[in-house]
């Protein structure tokens, strides 16, 4: 099994990663695949307009999560990583007002925003809550290719075939041969005392095996840099975030206080954690205003990783580049892991796969960068997973502001008290990761849908609208 930190950790756009980069990129692959030989094309056929429905979450919560303004953005050949925000609008009104699309290389299609594109909530796809259908057509209205999506968490799209293979290969070899092929906790512990490597070590050695030490260290300071811009974006603004919750942003206000309590000296016994929540609020509330954010593993979860990185940097006197990038390959390999073997997917299995998997991700990066051994690096994301089991994912109205921006502060402040807890041990404990893992999985099976990004139960039905 092997995932590459730059499949964790993805740039793009909020409010979603599952919701709106992930239907991005499903629109930006049905594009691709209009214009290529891999389906029977009839001749003089040309395709003249296209459709889409969206089901299962995508229909319940798209609108909140701006799903339809990304399958708009992805059919206009934008893309998560390269689309510019402040210019999303004007794309948008222009295809509502020609009633076409226009991709680049594309001859243009029609396309009516109103019509055309179906939030579906009675028919749900088979193969995941996050589905998605794309059609095209002749100019006579005859139906000429179609094609299923899944957006499967964290930014990641695969098609209905897809998903079957990789559900069959998933006890299989990995097509990919990397020296430290781990697919669970377990094996990745077995293979740092064979190795004697720690598990940055490891999880770069796979990455050298299709990239150069430059490239990957240069990548590593890319995402860095994307969050930590994410974060200072984030405490720069205030007002009022879209959507109609009139929900205010706070991380500004938050900050400027802390600022002055820094410079007078007060005493302020919660001072690290207040740094820490503030950091993790300003790259959420980034997200719920449709900024730039990194998938950390998702965007609903984005807050917790770059938190926890920036509290290593503003208290350990030791921190430094180097750490970053050990941090965001430790904290990689744990999301790998629990991807594989579970779900990172909100609609799959809850908030405990998206803020959760970001707490142990955290937990263990920072227990890395902290002098942690592998086992205790494990018992960091262990506990920090544990203490996220059966968290529900019920965003009021469909939208990641409430209760997410918070709940991503208060996960970076479990991965700290987790890494902690971990480091003041041997690295021996009761329950494994790879229990926890499966665990959270059966725990999200079990789960009433209304409980799994569909917003029909939990807070999204019981906080009053005014």
């Amino acid at each position: 099994m092997f995932l590459s930190v730059f499949d964790v950790f993805k740039i793009g756009i909020g409010p979603s990663s599952s919701h709106t980069m992930g239907p991005m990129s499903a629109a930006n692959r049905f594009l691709d695949l209009i214009l290529s030989d891999e389906w029977p094309r009839p001749s003089h056929a040309a395709v003249g307009a296209i459709k889409v429905s969206l089901h299962g979450s995508l229909a319940h919560t798209g609108i909140g999560h701006g799903t339809g303004r990304a399958v708009i953005l992805g059919l206009m050949g934008e893309r998560p990583d390269l689309v510019e925000p402040d210019g999303m609008d004007g794309i948008i009104e222009q295809v509502e007002r020609t009633g076409r699309i226009t991709p680049p290389g594309h001859a243009g299609y029609m396309f009516q925003p109103k019509t055309d594109l179906v939030f579906d909530k009675k028919t749900p796809l088979p193969g995941h809550a996050n589905g998605m259908s794309f059609s095209a057509f002749d100019r006579d209205g005859r139906l000429l290719l179609k094609r299923i999506y899944y957006s499967i968490g964290g930014g990641f799209v695969v098609t209905d075939t897809e998903l079957d293979a990789m559900r069959a290969q998933k006890n299989k070899p990995a097509g990919v041969k990397v020296p430290y092929p781990f697919a669970t906790a377990q094996q990745m512990l077995d293979m740092a005392a064979r190795s004697g490597l720690t598990i940055a070590q490891m999880k770069r050695a796979n990455e050298e095996c299709s990239m150069s030490r430059d490239e990957l260290d240069a990548g590593l300071d890319r995402i860095w840099t994307a969050m930590s811009s994410c974060i200072d974006r984030g405490l720069s603004q205030d007002g009022i975030m879209p959507g109609g919750l009139k929900v205010r942003r706070r991380a500004r206000a938050i900050h400027d206080k802390l600022q002055e309590e820094w410079r007078s000296n007060k005493t302020n016994p919660l001072l690290a954690n207040d740094w820490l929540s503030v950091y993790a609020m300003a790259v959420n509330e980034e997200n719920a205003a449709g900024g730039r954010v990194v998938t950390s593993p998702t965007n609903g979860a984005a807050g917790v990783v770059p938190a926890t990185i920036r509290y290593y940097l503003h208290f350990h006197d030791d921190a430094d580049q180097e750490g970053i990038r050990d941090y965001l390959l430790t904290a990689a390999a744990i999301g790998g892991i629990i991807k594989h073997n579970a779900s990172i997917s909100g609609a799959e299995v809850g908030c405990q796969g998206e803020v959760g998997s970001a707490s142990a991700m955290a937990a263990a990066g920072l227990a890395a960068v902290m002098g942690g051994t592998p086992e205790q690096i494990e018992n960091a994301a262990e506990i920090a997973l544990e203490h996220h089991l059966g968290m529900t994912c019920d965003p009021v109205a469909g939208l990641v502001q409430v209760p997410c921006i918070e709940r991503n502060a208060l996960g970076a402040v479990k991965a700290v008290t987790a890494a902690s807890l971990a480091l003041k041990g041997d690295g021996k404990h009761f329950v494994p990761l790879d229990a926890c893992i499966e665990t959270m999985r059966q725990t999200g099976a079990d789960m009433n849908e209304k409980y799994k990004e569909t917003s029909t139960g939990g807070l999204a039905v019981n906080v009053v609208e005014c």
